[in-house]
């Protein structure tokens, strides 16, 4: 009786070892068992030919379409084992199947395929049953299968019929697909068993369960059906295959092979799989689809039974894709963390090829991710994504360039310049790394000393005559350009000017054939009123680059500065005929038909603008249906009226919420959804290359026009007291991005300007209450209420908008420049001369304000330092454009 019990225990953990792979210990139960039980060396035959067989392939490993390997002496003294036992016969008959599927096994490994599948046919692999087998007999069915599927394909086909060679390979698929099923049913039960037994150990410390390996053939069973589907071409089916193992109950062994197929699938999912052709993983797959190959449809599609099939995630709620690239995310964000999770960052030697194979694994996921979440716009969950691959990223030049890129698109520029830094070093060689750094630097950061260390990185290192040298110089004279810009000095604005000058001569020097280096050294010139040679280089960038809008934008400004005005609006209206949306072009046509064409003319352009804002944009008013048209919709609605048309006074609540219906939002709703929904129009307009920080101005001033770190601090200023102002109206925009309603404020200060140059204060004053419900606090707003003022002739109330708009923005040079008239005009000669000097030194070009300084210190008694002035002006007048040069955006 004892000896039974022993017999029993002992045939338990045999019987668990079989099942865990632990064929070591095989041998020394073996033993036991041959000492007790005389009548089992069969069974001890048995698995001495297993353990050694198992152990064979371990050491010497597998590997996918390896040629046969023949007989080995080893091999032979497995076979010894294993013929015995059969020859015998003195097995039960669970056992004879067992020795025979290894013999099928063993004859696999030395290429006698024909041999393996006879002995499959014989036992009726096809027949055996998986419920209530053992663990180990389910990891042998699924070899069994898999062996099968790589003996047929190993085999020639043995006829030519189309019909038989289908049925052929659909065999070997169902052989895998049967291999992979019960693979993953296998693993599921060992874990099961495993952690049970881990729960009813006692408290003691024992051994600790070995790790289950996934074998050669179980691992083919698991990968191989899904790579002949996509060889025959059967996409959908391929597809399927990677769904059905995925939803299949998690494993600590398949955890690696998971994420290769989640990797795999989001991959054919994002480069393979349009949303039209697209099903979600709980339907049916299509009968027909698109992604087969036609020529070969209808092949695979059998079913095939299981008596037992491995458990799948299944619930109420669960998540369920509706269109690729929301399954390629889920399926990138699950292979992530598990790349994460795993992430060996040990710098050991012995760790050094683990090290690399996680790194790769983990680089093809972010790729992916960069790819899926770019397609979307979701920069900044990307850049989310990328700063957890930084852990990966020691010394690793593509995840560090990826993770600046992504913070460049999602706008975090200040965060993505110092991730470009560590590129350099990384990668000092590579030119484009500080171009890039430097553009950001002179965008929206304005870090100007920064772009031109940048800069000069870059015209310091490689050949002379290469492109990116040439790029060097162009970035470095666009640092110097805005740095003249932002100099309170007028001998510091000069001296910029002219390294910026040379700059720019030494990339056209080193460039002759790049349109870019020829526009802004003709740019540079015009700023600096040499006005003959500036047209010269335009015209050398247009030769180059005919369709350019910013060349043509500067040719028109240069006609106006030499007062060509009529040539200027013909250059204005053949670019607007190849962009039609750019807002910027539309604004200098505004003040050259005021001037060539009359107010009802630039009335007509500004009415067109706001039908443009409005389709760009798609900002609809709800309260606009039956509520009448907008302002200027009705002040243009009969040409031949125009100077006749009273226009609404705000003052009027009736006629001001009718009126303005087109420019401004009214319910808290719409507040919401048009904060949300400002699309970008097909043709960026510059307004939206310039970015958002751009100050309002008006007249000739569009938003492109200050890039100055004074302008820029003003626009934020003009924000935020925005922001606290429109918190008391229903009416202004709170949220979403600023420059759609910038552009539209823009667009209601130059009809303003159009009113104001024809005296017609009630009129302007409207369209500035348009801009005001926009932007209360901008200074252009505050500057054109001046303007209001002075036309109806109230000095002291414009005397009081002036010094407000001169609060936020201390240096708007027009709003000095009325100022200082009001203050010559009361007398006060001291304080108007010190603003119109103080005006000089911010630009040295508007020769408004050396006339006004020229009167104030006429008035003093100061003739000869008048005169000085007066020339001056005149002299800067001469060469004056419609609107100044600088609303030409200087950006790489």
């Amino acid at each position: 009786m004892a000896a039974k019990k022993a017999g029993s225990r002992l045939e338990v953990e045999i019987e668990r070892c079989r099942s865990e792979c632990q064929w070591d210990r095989i041998h020394e139960l073996v033993k036991q068992l041959s000492a007790k039980l005389i009548s089992n060396d069969d069974m001890a035959e048995l698995l001495l030919g297993e353990a050694k067989l198992e152990q064979y392939m371990k050491d010497n490993p597998f590997k996918q379409g390896a040629s046969p390997r023949g007989p080995r002496p080893k091999l032979t003294d497995i076979r010894k084992h294993l013929t015995a036992a059969l020859d015998r016969g003195n097995l039960k008959s669970d056992l004879m199947q067992e020795a025979n599927l290894i013999m099928a096994k063993m004859n696999y490994i030395e290429g006698d395929y024909s041999d393996a599948l006879s002995i499959y046919a014989r036992v009726g692999l096809d027949e055996m049953q998986l419920v209530a087998a053992p663990l180990y007999k389910l990891r042998m069915i699924a070899e069994a299968f898999s062996t099968k599927g790589l003996c047929l394909e190993k085999l020639p086909s043995s006829s030519s019929t189309n019909s038989l060679h289908v049925d052929r390979d659909q065999e070997i698929i169902t052989c895998y697909e049967k291999a992979g099923d019960i693979a993953l049913l296998y693993l599921q039960e060992v874990e099961r068993v495993q952690t049970a037994n881990i729960q009813n150990r006692s408290p003691k410390p024992g051994p600790t369960t070995p790790d289950q390996e996934l074998s050669f053939f179980l691992e083919t069973g698991l990968q191989r059906a899904h790579v002949l589907y996509f060889k025959n071409g059967n996409l959908t089916r391929g597809v399927g295959r990677f769904r059905e193992i995925l939803r299949a109950v998690e494993t600590r062994t398949t955890q690696n092979l998971r994420m290769t197929i989640a990797r795999q699938l989001a991959e054919i999912l994002l480069r393979g799989m349009c949303e039209q052709s697209y099903w979600n993983p709980l339907e049916k797959p299509p009968s027909k689809s698109p992604l087969d190959d036609p020529l070969r449809q209808g092949l695979n599609t059998k079913s095939y039974a299981l008596s037992r099939r491995p458990r799948v995630y299944m619930g109420e709620n669960i998540f369920c894709p509706q269109e690729n690239t929301e399954e390629a995310l889920l399926l990138l964000l699950i292979s992530e963390s598990m790349a994460n999770r795993d992430a060996v960052l040990s710098r050991i030697p012995e760790h050094k090829n683990d090290r690399i194979i996680s790194l790769q694994s983990a680089s093809v996921v972010y790729d992916l991710l960069t790819i899926a979440l770019g397609r979307r716009g979701q920069y900044e969950m990307l850049s989310e994504c990328l700063e957890r691959a930084m852990k990966f990223a020691f010394e690793e030049f593509h995840l560090w360039y990826q993770f600046a890129l992504s913070l460049m698109a999602a706008g975090k520029s200040a965060r993505a310049v110092k991730i470009l830094r560590e590129c350099i070093r990384l990668k000092p060689e590579d030119t484009t790394i500080p171009l890039l750094a430097a553009k950001l630097c002179m965008g929206s950061l304005h870090w100007m000393d920064e772009a031109e260390r940048f800069a000069k990185i870059v015209v310091d290192c490689g050949d002379k005559s290469s492109e990116f040298k040439a790029k060097g110089f162009l970035a470095l004279g666009l640092a110097y350009s805005l740095q003249a810009s932002d100099a309170s000095l007028r001998g510091m604005q000069e001296d910029l000017q002219r390294k910026a000058l040379l700059a720019f001569q030494r990339a056209h020097s080193l460039s002759p054939t790049d349109h870019l280096a020829a526009f802004y050294l003709a740019l540079q010139l015009a700023i600096s009123r040499q006005i003959p040679e500036a047209l010269g280089y335009v015209r050398q960038a247009l030769q180059l680059q005919g369709d350019d809008s910013n060349s043509l934008h500067l040719l028109a400004l240069l006609l106006s500065a030499q007062k060509h005005y009529h040539d200027a609006l013909n250059i204005i209206d053949m670019a607007l005929s190849e962009y039609p949306e750019n807002f910027i072009l539309l604004f200098s046509k505004v003040k050259l038909e005021s001037l060539c064409r009359g107010p009802d003319e630039a009335l007509l352009t500004c009415k067109h603008m706001l039908q443009i804002w409005k389709s760009c944009y798609n900002l609809t008013n709800p309260s606009d249906s039956g509520r009448g048209s907008s302002l200027l919709d009705r002040a243009i609605a009969d040409r031949r009226q125009l100077n006749t048309i009273t226009m609404p006074d705000f003052s009027d609540p009736e006629t001001a919420s009718e009126s303005s219906s087109l420019s401004r939002p009214e319910s808290p709703l719409h507040l919401f959804v048009s904060s949300h929904l400002p699309h970008s129009p097909s043709k960026p307009d510059p307004v939206t290359r310039a970015g958002a920080n751009a100050e309002l101005s008006s007249g000739p001033e569009p938003p492109l026009c200050s890039v100055h770190a004074t302008s820029i601090a003003a626009s934020r200023v003009e924000q935020a007291l925005s922001e606290v102002a429109s918190s008391l109206q229903s009416s202004a925009p709170k949220q979403g991005p600023l420059h759609p309603w910038m552009t539209l404020a823009q667009i209601w200060l130059h009809a303003a300007e159009v009113y104001i140059g024809i005296s017609k204060p009630s009129e302007a004053t409207a369209c500035i209450q348009e801009a005001a419900n926009l932007f209360p606090m901008s200074h252009n707003v505050l500057y054109m209420r001046g303007q209001v003022s002075e036309l109806r002739g109230n000095v002291d109330e414009a005397k009081r908008w002036y010094e407000e708009a001169l609060s936020i923005s201390p240096t708007h040079v027009k709003s000095m420049q009325r100022l200082s008239l009001i203050l010559h005009q009361q007398g006060r000669y001291s304080l108007a001369e010190k603003i119109l000097r103080d005006a000089v030194q911010v630009n040295s070009t508007a020769h408004e304000v050396w006339n006004s300084l020229g009167e104030v210190l006429q008035t003093q008694g100061n003739d000869d330092a008048a005169t000085e002035c007066f020339l001056t002006a005149l002299e800067l007048e001469a060469s004056s454009p419609i609107v100044p040069f600088t609303i030409i955006p200087r950006v790489l």
